[in-house]
């Protein structure tokens, strides 16, 4: 079996840490990669190649989610990487665009089967 490979993009290292523990606890069926900033990923995605999925935060310090969002799409290597917001912002604006603009939005807290089951669901569909 081939392992799915999943960025995470989040500038709160502690909820970079819960989302890989839960992602390992499903027998290892992805390999998780990080990054704390929208910098970081930008330099990962063109120095490492694009993962299967990206689960993106929308509040970062560097660079907001919509930035990297925009970054992503505007550039053919990695438009067609599916995206889910992963965010404590739960505002109106900010879950419709987050469900207009990306493949999936999902709040924090998260719960850690639903998270599987979207993830699974955008990698099936792919």
């Amino acid at each position: 079996m081939d392992l799915k490979k999943i960025m995470i993009v989040d500038d709160e290292p502690d909820q970079i840490f819960t989302v890989k523990q839960t992602l390992a606890d499903f027998d290892d069926e992805y390999e998780v990669i990080s990054a704390e900033s929208g910098m970081q990923c930008l330099d990962l995605l063109e120095n490492n190649g694009a993962p299967d999925i990206i689960l993106l935060d929308i509040m970062m310090s560097d660079m907001s989610g919509w930035e990297v969002y925009d970054k992503l799409k505007g550039n053919p290597a990695w438009e067609k990487i599916p995206i889910i917001f992963l965010t404590a912002r739960t505002d109106r604006i900010a879950k419709s665009a987050g469900d207009f603009l990306g493949d999936d939005y999902i709040e924090k807290p998260f719960n850690r089967e639903e998270l599987k089951k979207r993830i699974d669901k955008l990698l099936d569909s792919n």
